[in-house]
């Protein structure tokens, strides 16, 4: 596991580009899925919670992916402002 996480942490700050963050979108993914089967068995419960998890999901991953890549060029330039 503390492979796995240095390896992430190595893709991260990798100078070449930005990761997407991934777990958001997973989550997202997860919660479409999840909606169109609680629509097609036509079960409201299923439906609304799925629904709720996929527009908090995308929401979450909108903000990470903002802080993530926003933050850190902001940070950069005023470093070079120093």
């Amino acid at each position: 596991m503390r492979r796995f996480m240095t390896r992430i942490q190595a893709v991260n700050n990798d100078e070449r580009g930005h990761v997407e963050v991934g777990v958001p979108a997973l989550v997202a993914g997860i919660a479409a899925i999840v909606l169109a089967i609680g629509a097609a068995a036509d079960s409201d419960v299923v439906t609304i919670i799925s629904g709720v998890v996929l527009g908090v999901a995308l929401l979450a991953g909108s903000i990470l992916r903002h802080r993530q890549i926003d933050y850190d060029v902001w940070r950069r330039l005023d470093n070079l402002e120093k």
